[in-house]
């Protein structure tokens, strides 16, 4: 045995050099991406982190982690009139981005990942721009993804609201489409796209009509929401909050962020399901004519009451299942119940209407169930009771849609053309309760009528 000991050892030394090789490779070499990063929602203007429920139930469907998926929602949504101009109850697009970095670092603390994606609707690509160009995101963030973002103005026109965010003759657009003075559209060291309609998306028309200016050109094209050096998509059809909450959508993003399609664009249903989310509320302006506006701090002291109610009918199937006054962090649950489940919140506050909102059943759980407290509408008032069919994820479009309130197809109100309203109402003659249905391309949703009078306001919100 001896005479081989020499070889035995000679081999041994061997095995033990190529295994600190092959650790010392292991050590230098990089690691292999992340197939499911962090993805971080952000919020169109005027909106809520709510409007991601779907998407984010997308993504789980293709087997992201749910606490790599995160949605953020400022506490007050809608830009200045002048960014340049302290507003009652409005954010200037720096206070926009110095949110959005805030809530990155949380989930990137939270995740121990080393960058994230963006993921933005309209007005939140602003932020998410204006955060990678001069708010320390640069390194922060692998993929940035802008749905129907007016990158080059709702209007370009220096002489209409020169200081506003959406006008791309105004500062802020001016700055972020021409970075380093060179027409550079884009910070180098992300991977951008951006996700437009062919001409259905309402913020992204030649005409003035939507912005109050009929007649008057606003020098913006369907391919407003192009950039310069993106990956740039075009989506035949969509509307301009599809551009980022719709299944095509979320097939664009998938595929960009992971090099792959997604294995399904539909919503793979969970038995049980656990609803939560914030109640917020209506803030009051000071200013004459503004009236209220819309604000995502949490409204402490509401009440929400939860029913399950019959699919058919709309009634009540008895008790609430859940009821909970509000805190201070505005989160109003955690429900349990079943993916068949039709329901209906109810959210009272003092100096709001009792709201009754009517949901199909929810497929999964969800922590972005976002309820709003409000008000009867002035033109409302005179009504013996109104329901409002409302599109949270998208607009209504003729002849696209499919639609009917209370057996009108189409409901009054929704015009022909470009996609421009989320919601429709029904006034009706008569405040006896009873049922209201509401149907949007294959969703179907039945509620209660409530008296006006009694200070209720009805909404049928649909999932889409």
């Amino acid at each position: 045995m001896n005479r081989h000991d020499p070889i035995r050892r000679g081999l041994l030394l061997a095995t033990a050099a190529a295994l600190a090789t092959t650790l010392a490779a292991c050590t230098s070499a990089p690691k292999a991406p992340e197939t499911q990063p962090p993805i971080v929602f952000v919020h169109g203007n005027g909106d809520t982190a709510g409007l991601w429920q779907t998407t984010i139930w997308r993504f789980e469907s293709n087997g992201w982690p749910r606490e790599r998926l995160h949605a953020i929602d400022l506490p007050y949504p809608s830009a200045r009139d002048a960014d340049d101009k302290p507003q009652e109850g409005r954010t200037s697009a720096a206070e926009h981005a110095q949110f959005l970095a805030a809530e990155v670092d949380k989930v990137l603390k939270a995740t121990g990942a080393r960058r994230v994606v963006l993921f933005a609707n309209s007005r939140g690509g602003y932020a998410v721009r204006n955060y990678i160009a001069s708010g320390g995101g640069r390194d922060k963030v692998s993929h940035a993804i802008l749905g129907g973002t007016p990158n080059h103005g709702v209007w370009a026109n220096p002489g209409f609201r020169p200081t506003n965010e959406f006008n791309g003759a105004g500062p802020v657009l001016t700055a972020l489409n021409n970075q380093g003075g060179a027409g550079i559209e884009i910070t180098p060291g992300v991977r951008w796209m951006t996700i437009r309609s062919d001409g259905n998306d309402v913020y992204a028309q030649p005409d003035g009509v939507y912005i109050g200016a009929r007649g008057v050109p606003t020098n913006v094209t369907a391919a407003g929401p192009e950039l310069k050096g993106a990956e740039n998509v075009v989506i035949a059809g969509i509307d301009h909050r599809e551009t980022s909450y719709g299944p095509k959508a979320f097939a664009a993003a998938h595929r960009f962020i992971t090099g792959q399609p997604p294995a399904t664009t539909t919503v793979v249903p969970q038995g049980s399901v656990v609803l939560d989310g914030k109640v917020s509320g209506l803030g009051l302006a000071n200013e004459p004519g503004k009236g209220d506006y819309a604000n995502n701090l949490p409204l402490a002291g509401a009440t929400v009451e939860v029913y399950r109610t019959n699919a058919r009918t709309g009634e009540r199937a008895g008790p609430a299942l859940h009821r909970k006054v509000v805190g201070a962090d505005g989160r109003w649950g955690p429900f349990t119940t079943d993916n068949q489940a039709t329901l209906e919140f109810v959210v009272a506050a003092p100096g709001y209407a009792t709201t009754h909102i009517y949901r199909s059943a929810f497929a999964r759980s969800s922590d972005w169930v976002f309820l709003r407290a409000t008000r009867v509408a002035a033109a409302d008032r005179d009504a013996p009771a109104v329901v409002e069919l409302r599109r949270p994820r998208g607009y209504f479009a003729l002849p696209r849609d499919q639609i009917t309130l209370d057996d009108k197809s189409p409901p009054a109100g929704i015009p022909a053309g470009v996609a421009s309203v989320a919601s429709a109402k029904v006034r009706l003659t008569d405040a006896t309760p009873r049922p209201v249905v509401g149907e949007f391309n294959g969703e179907r949703i039945v509620g209660r009528s409530w008296p006006t009078a009694d200070n209720h306001v009805v909404q049928l919100e649909l999932h889409d």
